[in-house]
């Protein structure tokens, strides 16, 4: 296997009598930037957790950064990886400041259970600056509007540099205007020369900006497609990965879908 980001080769899993995903390959190569996107029990998050090595394949072989799934070290392996998610928002204390928060990322905690350094905390500023966060560091975590709270999640998942970067649906339950400055704000990080690999996670296309470099598609557990967003969001596919009939439309922005029927 090569040394891509992330290569998956006929990969299945199934638990008990069902099949959650069904013959997966997908190579990203360093440097791009893909979007996940499929409907709800599609298989996303099992994906994910695959590719974290939180949940093993009942088959088919997994190479993240380099390493073989079966022949290195996952937990050693899930420090190069940062991922946000609203699962890990609901369980981290809402009394600590957004900068403790991003801390405890490089112990990989729920909460502070070290004492951290001032360049640990250096560090942790300066995930904040890159997401435009900066200002929230001193502010209590559960007084932040769900846009900030978004942007310390992700400085959270870039603390420690990582050189894959999952982003699991982090504009959900954000109003128009705040998804609009994060996905802004996103594509700026990606701009950067620094900026890891990028997994984004949605069922929306119309988060899906320029900066994406390539789509897979998820239906029933399957791969219903992969390859440059221009290729993948079209009318014909969306309509198949969704179930229903739909018309997708470029913008200045990127993408829209709408139902047709």
């Amino acid at each position: 296997m090569s040394q891509s980001v992330v290569h998956l080769e006929r990969v299945f899993f199934r638990r008990k009598t069902s099949c959650i995903l069904k013959d997966i390959s997908w190579r990203i190569e360093r440097g791009s930037h893909w979007a996940l996107l499929g409907p709800n029990g599609s298989g996303k998050t099992t994906l994910l957790k695959i590719i974290t090595g939180y949940k093993w394949p009942t088959s088919g072989r997994v190479q993240v950064l380099g390493r073989d799934f079966g022949d290195c070290s996952i937990g050693e392996l899930r420090t190069t990886i940062g991922w946000a998610s609203s699962a890990i928002e609901a369980q981290l204390p809402g009394g600590d400041t957004a900068i403790e928060i991003v801390v405890s990322g490089l112990a990989a905690s729920i909460g502070l259970y070290r004492d951290f350094s001032a360049a640990e905390y250096a560090a942790a500023r300066a995930a904040l600056l890159r997401v435009g966060a900066e200002a929230e560091a001193e502010r209590r975590f559960g007084l932040l509007s769900q846009g900030e709270q978004q942007r310390v999640l992700i400085a959270r998942a870039l603390v420690c540099r990582p050189k894959l970067l999952i982003l699991d649906e982090p504009c959900v339950g954000l109003d128009p205007a705040a998804r609009h400055r994060l996905l802004g704000d996103l594509a700026s990080l990606a701009a950067g020369g620094d900026c890891p690999s990028v997994i984004y996670v949605t069922h929306h296309i119309e988060e899906i900006g320029a900066w994406i470099t390539g789509v897979m598609l998820l239906k029933e557990g399957r791969c219903a497609g992969q390859g440059a967003p221009a290729e993948m969001l079209t009318g014909d596919l969306m309509s198949d990965v969704f179930g229903l009939a739909c018309r997708v439309a470029r913008t200045c922005d990127g993408f829209e879908m709408r139902v047709t029927g």
